[in-house]
C-alpha cells in the first residue's frame, strides 16, 4: 500500500524506475514508456535511448484537438495528457520519462495504469525543492467559442468541470472538488476516456483513433453505451477533469480555483500557458 502525499506541497520523486509498454489511442503503433527518478525539478522527457531529457512546459503543445502533443524540436510525443495527470495528480513533482515510439500508450483509456505503475515503485523525497505553484493576482479568463476556463485566485487547489452534450447518454454533467492525491487517485485516474460511435469511421480515415478498441474507451451511441457498464455515473466529466490535470502538469497546479466549461487541451493548454 503506497503512502501517498497529502497535498500537493512537497517535493517527491519516484523510488526506482518502472516500465509499460502498450498500444497508442491514435497511432495504434506499440511504445514502451520508462519513468525514472529525477534529481531535477518537473518532468524531463526524452525519446529513444540517446536523446536529451527535455524539461516539459505548455509552450512545446502542438495539434492539441483531439490529444496533447508535444514538440521537443527532432521529435513529437502524442498523447501524453493520461501519464502527465497520473504523475502531477499522485504529487510527484520530480521525474524522468523516456519513450520509445512516438506516442504514449493508451493503456485501458484512463490514467489507473500509470497510477499502478507508480504504486509498484513508490515515491522518495526529492533531492531539490518542489517548482513554486503559479500564484495568480486576479482571475484568469480564456474562451475559444463557446467553450471557457477560468482560474481565480485561491488558498487551495480545487476543479469544477461542466460538459454539456446532446448524447442523452452524457447530456450535463458536472462536478467540483479540492484535489489531493488521493482524490485523484480515487475519484478522477479511472475515468476512461470516451467518443462516438457515428464519429468513428470518420476519424480513422482521417489517421486517427487507429488503436482505439471497445477496452481502451467509452462509445456512445445517442441514449446508450456500446461497452457498459461505466466506472462512475459521471464518467464522462471526471475523464475532462483528468485530461485538465494532464495539461496543467505541464506548467504546475496553480494556488486557484479552475472552472472549465466545455473543454478541450487547446483551451486548458491556453490557460496553461497563461500561468
Amino acid at each position: 500500500m503506497t503512502n501517498w502525499p497529502q497535498d500537493y506541497s512537497g517535493a517527491w520523486t519516484l523510488a526506482a524506475k518502472v516500465e509499460r509498454r502498450g498500444v497508442g489511442l491514435h497511432s495504434g503503433g506499440e511504445s514502451t514508456v520508462c519513468l525514472r527518478p529525477c534529481d531535477k525539478p518537473g518532468f524531463h522527457l526524452r525519446v529513444g535511448a540517446e536523446a536529451e531529457a527535455v524539461r516539459l512546459g505548455p509552450n512545446q503543445v502542438r495539434d492539441s484537438q483531439l490529444c496533447t502533443t508535444l514538440d521537443l524540436g527532432a521529435h513529437r510525443v502524442a498523447t501524453v495528457e493520461h501519464l502527465l495527470a497520473a504523475l502531477a495528480g499522485c504529487g510527484l513533482s520530480h521525474c524522468e520519462i523516456a519513450v520509445q515510439g512516438g506516442e504514449i500508450p493508451l493503456l485501458d483509456g484512463s490514467a489507473l495504469g500509470w497510477v499502478e505503475a507508480i504504486a509498484e515503485v513508490g515515491l522518495k523525497p526529492a533531492a531539490s525543492e518542489r517548482p513554486p505553484a503559479p500564484q495568480l493576482e486576479q482571475p484568469l479568463v480564456r474562451h475559444r467559442g463557446s467553450s471557457v476556463i477560468t482560474a481565480t485566485p485561491s488558498d487551495r487547489f480545487s476543479l469544477v468541470g461542466i460538459i454539456d452534450f446532446p448524447q442523452a447518454a452524457i447530456g450535463r454533467q458536472q462536478l467540483a472538488l479540492e484535489l489531493t492525491p488521493q482524490r485523484f487517485i480515487d475519484e478522477i485516474a479511472p475515468a476512461r476516456t470516451f467518443g462516438f460511435r457515428d464519429q468513428v469511421e470518420q476519424l480513422r480515415a482521417a489517421g486517427l483513433i487507429q488503436g482505439g478498441a471497445l477496452d481502451n474507451a467509452l462509445v456512445c451511441d445517442g441514449d446508450h453505451w456500446l461497452n457498459p457498464p461505466l466506472r462512475f455515473a459521471d464518467e464522462p466529466v471526471r475523464h475532462k477533469l483528468l485530461d485538465l490535470i494532464g495539461d496543467l502538469a505541464l506548467v504546475g497546479f496553480p494556488q486557484a480555483q479552475v472552472l472549465v466549461y466545455r473543454g478541450s487541451h487547446g483551451l486548458h493548454t491556453d490557460l496553461a500557458a497563461a500561468l
